[in-house]
This record gives structure tokens, sequence and C-alpha cells, in this order.
């Protein structure tokens, strides 16, 4: 049985993360929007590691980096921090029920707020808004709903046969 997702899945959801980057919301939501992007290269990292390692994490960065408008290698330097935490706990975390899963998660946000949180501080830009610490809660409230459905999307696909 091949455990390997199909490649427009895998890519899609990563293509769907850009995409959530630059959606449109009213200005104090928008601070607190999650990093799906993060989130979708944790879940793919756990469930299909062959597939999404460091490299894909940096590539995935750079393009949010365009996408964004940021400063370019900054979200690259994050996801490949947070990809290497994941590879690093990998046997652990993909072992914990969902909602401690949602935790660690919630960890590795919250960490990467703090790298983000450097970055500026190094550049000169000051601390962060308070309102984008609420960001990695956000995620760690969506991280079940996103895990079961992309594990569903998988079996799915699967089963059809790739």
């Amino acid at each position: 049985m091949n455990r390997d997702p199909s490649g427009w899945l895998l890519h899609g959801s990563l293509f769907i993360g850009l995409l959530l980057m630059v959606v449109p919301l009213p200005a104090g939501i928008d601070l607190a929007r999650p990093y799906v992007l993060a989130m979708l290269l944790c879940y793919w990292q756990l469930e299909a590691p062959d597939r999404v390692g460091l490299g894909s994490a940096f590539l995935a960065g750079l393009a949010a980096d365009l996408v964004s408008g940021t400063l370019l290698g900054e979200q690259a330097l994050r996801l490949v921090v947070m990809m290497f935490l994941v590879q690093r706990f990998r046997a652990r975390l993909r072992f914990f029920p969902l909602w401690q899963q949602a935790l660690a998660v919630f960890a590795l946000l919250l960490n990467d707020r703090m790298i983000d949180q450097a970055i500026h501080a190094i550049g000169g830009d000051g601390l962060l808004p308070w309102a984008t610490w609420l960001s990695p809660l956000v995620g760690f409230a969506l991280w079940p709903w996103l895990f079961l459905l992309l594990d569903g999307l998988r079996l799915r696909t699967r089963e059809r046969g790739g």
C-alpha cells in the first residue's frame, strides 16, 4: 500500500497555505492570523517525512516571503527552524494523542513567534503588536481540525489509488 500522499494533495495544500497568507482580513483579526503554512508543513513532516523536509520548508518560506512581502529569507529561516524541531521530535509527536499534538504545535508556533520577534527587534522594528501573540492560540485551536481534514483527504486519495 502506498503511504505517500499524492503530489497534488501535498503541493495543493501548501499552495492553499500560501494563499491564506494574503487573504484580506479585518485589521484586528489580521494580526491573529494563524500561520497555516507552518502548520501544513508540520503535518506533512509528521506524515510524509520523505517528501517534506528542511529543503521544502526553505523553499516554502522563500515563496511565503515573496507572497507576503516580508524580508527575503525571514519566513524561510523560521520554517526551517520549525521543521528541524519537528524532525527531531517526530517519533514522539507522531504518536501523541491529537490534543497533545495540538499543544506541541502551539509550542512550535509560539517559538516561531519568538523568532519573528527577534528578527524584528534586530531589524530595529521594535516589538510586535500584542495581537500577533494570539496567532499561536488560533493555531492550537485549528490543529485538530486541520489534521483530521488532511488525514481524511490522504486516506481517500490512497483508497482511490492516488
